[in-house]
């Protein structure tokens, strides 16, 4: 893509209101707009990295078996009824439509993945099933105040799990927090496994978090093996030694990226979403939910991955792999430049152009911003020798000069 034709740009400040680093950095980068607390637009550059992290835990989500749908966002309220959660969620959009109807804009969708895993299954031989969808949530939170990490509208993948027993669960739940930190991974997160409260489900939930002096969340985790407790149920205290390795436990602040929990029966017996076993007795099936919020993911990614002078996205999941500039006024530098593009173009590399016509500054800076992971300049310095000077966006390392052959070719390396 050529810069001069994004549709989005950056800006060099953003309003007084905004509190947290992701969405002033996300804002001013041009990633994405602010309608309203909590609601973003996500503009060409963020739907690029947003589809990107859909589409690595979509991977995983089909490498443990689980099959893609897609519910709707507009519930009605009988079935919120039916488990007691019309008035028990106190952050439920609800509204009203032709004759009295009332409806819930989905906060979460047990209630209504219940109900439709009950027609597929009748027997203990339709079990275990595990679907998930990638959707819009929607939740009245009375602080919207911190980016991308509690909207009030935002990207969540929930992935449901049915099975006839709870050894079968267990097995499945550990092969899901597997999947997790494998997609934490592939994007450059840390993530620590934190026991939680598990509520009316079980002793236990599993939150995945990220250390970060920016984050939300307190925990206490092992200096050693990281097994972790989030602050509001933990046993233990900074300094007290692990109950696994026995080294020592340390307190830190983390923002949470993603959390499984088992909720056995607790919605399968109020739809009756039951099956015969093999000796032709009825049985509820257990249940699993497994959350991931892509667009918190992005959020948090900005949080930790950053310098003081914009963002550093993980390559897994940048917007372009190269960001080009063209740097003077000499039409066969720039004709030069045009070349490169096109050639890394048509063999799939992901670069953006910088074709703009701006001062050598302003295309510094806003590169150093977007944080497009690795930046290739061609300028009159560089072009007499056919080099171009290539820079890692906030490696330590200083810039390097290569020839334009060996910066294609390095790139068609890296893609394989």
């Amino acid at each position: 893509m050529k810069q001069s034709q994004l549709f989005a740009k950056t800006s060099k400040s953003v309003s007084k209101d905004e509190v947290s680093l992701n969405a002033k950095l996300l804002i001013k980068a041009g990633f994405v707009d602010k309608l309203m607390a909590g609601v973003y637009t996500y503009l060409p550059l963020g739907l690029i990295v947003l589809r990107k992290i859909q589409n690595i835990i979509r991977e995983e989500m089909n490498a443990v078996d689980g099959q893609e749908i897609l519910m709707p966002a507009l519930t009605p309220k009988e079935n919120w009824i039916k488990t007691g959660r019309w008035d028990a969620i106190d952050v439920l959009f609800k509204l009203e439509g032709a004759g009295d109807k009332e409806y819930a804009l989905g906060s979460t969708h047990e209630e209504i993945v219940t109900p439709l895993v009950k027609k597929m299954v009748n027997s203990y031989k339709d079990l275990p099933v595990a679907v998930y969808q990638i959707q819009d949530k929607f939740r009245n939170e009375p602080r919207a105040k911190s980016g991308l990490l509690r909207g009030r509208e935002f990207s969540m993948k929930d992935l449901y799990s049915f099975h006839a027993d709870e050894a079968d669960l267990d097995s499945y739940y550990e092969k899901v927090k597997a999947a997790y930190l494998k997609i934490f991974q592939r994007m450059d997160l840390n993530a620590i496994v934190a026991e939680a409260s598990g509520g009316t489900f079980s002793k236990y939930s599993h939150e995945f978090q990220v250390l970060t002096e920016n984050g939300e969340d307190l925990i206490f985790y092992c200096e050693k093996c990281f097994y972790g407790q989030n602050k509001e149920i933990s046993e233990y205290k900074a300094g007290d030694k692990c109950p696994r390795c026995g080294a020592k436990m340390l307190e830190g602040k983390a923002i949470e990226v993603g959390n499984i929990f088992k909720l056995k029966t607790k919605f399968s017996e109020p739809f009756d979403l039951s099956f015969l076993d093999k000796n032709g007795k009825k049985k509820f099936a257990v249940m699993g939910c497994y959350g991931i919020g892509p667009s918190r993911i992005m959020g948090a990614i900005v949080e930790i991955h950053y310098d003081e002078a914009g963002i550093i996205w993980p390559t897994a999941i940048a917007p372009f792999s190269v960001h080009l500039l063209f740097l003077g006024k000499d039409d066969k530098i720039k004709k030069q430049c045009e070349s490169l593009y096109n050639v890394l173009s048509e063999n799939g590399i992901e670069v953006l152009y910088d074709d703009r016509d701006a001062s050598p500054g302003e295309k510094l800076k806003d590169s150093d911003l977007l944080g497009i992971p690795e930046r290739v300049i061609i300028s009159e310095r560089t072009f007499s020798d056919g080099m171009a000077e290539v820079k890692k966006r906030g490696g330590k390392e200083k810039a390097k000069l290569m020839k334009i052959d060996e910066i294609l070719k390095k790139n068609l390396e890296n893609r394989k």
